[in-house]
């Protein structure tokens, strides 16, 4: 990976705190201690934050305010079109923040563990070799991003800047 490099991740806590602690986005909106986040975008119905575990440098979640599990019927047809202008409009900033060679959106999770709607935002930085690109780019098991706390907090800063 050409930014920063990555390093371990714990996923067995990762795991057990997606399952077993409480949706980690409702959490995050709630301000309860442990699931704080970098926010870079909101509006009455969606936010936007720097995922803590990032994969790629600069990782956006994307996720509505209201508690929805189900990423295409748990939406109206018009609720579904505002969430993806969000996730669009979140794409385009990370765009022209990190300049990527191509920006990944995806919804993960389940009932299982991180139940809560969210669609990742992800920059591969260019000159990433071919073999750590797409599916492997995005893997916790591969390690997360090692970016400085101070290059983050830049990425933050600009994302809002372009988002306001």
């Amino acid at each position: 990976m050409s930014s920063g490099g990555r390093k371990l991740f714990d996923l067995e806590a990762y795991e057990a705190r997606a399952r077993l602690g409480p949706c980690f986005v409702c959490a995050f909106l709630k301000g309860e201690p442990g699931y704080e986040h970098e926010l870079v975008y909101e509006d009455a119905d969606h936010v936007a934050f720097l995922d803590r575990w990032p994969t790629l440098p600069g990782k956006v979640l994307v996720a509505p305010r209201e508690h929805v599990e189900d990423v295409v019927s748990g939406f109206s047809d018009d609720g579904f079109m505002r969430m993806m202008q969000a996730v669009r409009r979140v794409a385009l900033a990370v765009e022209e923040v990190l300049a990527p060679e191509r920006v990944y959106l995806l919804s993960l999770g389940s009932r299982l563990g991180n139940p809560h709607v969210h669609w990742h935002v992800a920059a591969l930085p260019p000159g990433t070799p071919y073999e750590q690109q797409q599916f492997h780019a995005l893997m916790t098991e591969h390690g997360v991003a090692d970016v400085a706390q101070a290059e983050t907090a830049r990425i933050a800063a600009e994302l809002r800047r372009r988002l306001v």
